[in-house]
């Protein structure tokens, strides 16, 4: 739309803007409601979880057993603890959201009422730097939780099995291109049995679906999608508050789950 293309002339009329709205959140309802009409700028609108304890507490449960997963693959434990981390680092999040479809979670969100432009302004004018909090991050977008949900559809509709989630989680676990790794042949080739061994599994078991392969690789695309960061505002800042999921994942990596 218009008002979403023209983002340099938007910046140049800041005061224009902002009186603008000033004046619309005091007028009536439905001329707020036509202003925003056929304009994309809805899925930047900020959501929130509609049940953020029951949502949370089973995105936890999906991470705990999401990293039992891992550490029992036997090949990543030969790997060296460093590496390891670096691994789940990088792919946390995407293998988060493959066992929330797994395990069926579905998501419920309500828009967050996250203060205006000018609200945000005029606070940090009153209260000078201490407004924003360090580190402070903004609720996920309508856009960003759709992504999601729009995974977890992707994979209902195809009635993933469990071995096929399990193949699915190996090749985005051995990612062989991540800066930091020392073994990556040996990655690598722990990505692509897990590949082969996906594709043996659909010519056996869905013999009369020949793009079914092509479909599960379409699923681990839409992964690309997914912002760890968005993950762990969404499931983890409203039961933990600001968390450094580094240090989390390092922990839980080195426990006994």
């Amino acid at each position: 739309c218009h008002c979403c293309a023209d983002g340099r002339r938007h910046g140049s009329i800041l005061y224009s803007i902002l009186k603008s709205r000033e004046t619309a959140a005091e007028g009536p309802g439905p001329r707020r409601a036509q202003a925003g009409r056929g304009c994309s700028c809805g899925s930047q609108r900020r959501v929130a979880l509609k049940s953020p304890q029951v949502a949370c507490k089973a995105a936890s449960a999906v991470l705990v057993k999401t990293l039992r997963f891992v550490q029992n693959v036997p090949c990543f434990q030969e790997l060296p603890l460093d590496e390891q981390l670096v691994l789940v680092r990088s792919c946390w999040a995407p293998l988060l959201v493959l066992g929330l479809a797994q395990e069926r979670v579905h998501l419920e969100t309500v828009e967050s009422a996250e203060p205006s432009m000018l609200q945000r302004i005029l606070t940090t004018r009153r209260h000078g730097e201490h407004a924003t909090a360090p580190g402070r991050q903004h609720p996920p977008s309508a856009g960003e939780i759709q992504a999601i949900k729009g995974f977890l559809a992707k994979c209902w509709s195809l009635d993933i099995s469990t071995k096929e989630y399990a193949y699915l989680k190996g090749t985005v676990l051995f990612n062989p291109d991540l800066p930091g790794l020392q073994c990556t042949q040996y990655i690598e080739g722990l990505q692509r049995e897990a590949q082969q061994a996906l594709n043996e599994h659909v010519r056996l078991i869905h013999r009369g679906d020949q793009a079914r392969f092509a479909k599960l690789n379409v699923v681990l695309s839409l992964l690309r999608s997914i912002n760890a960061n968005v993950i762990a505002e969404l499931f983890f800042r409203p039961i933990i508050g600001a968390v450094n999921m580094d240090d989390m994942l390092l922990e839980m990596l080195c426990a006994k789950l």
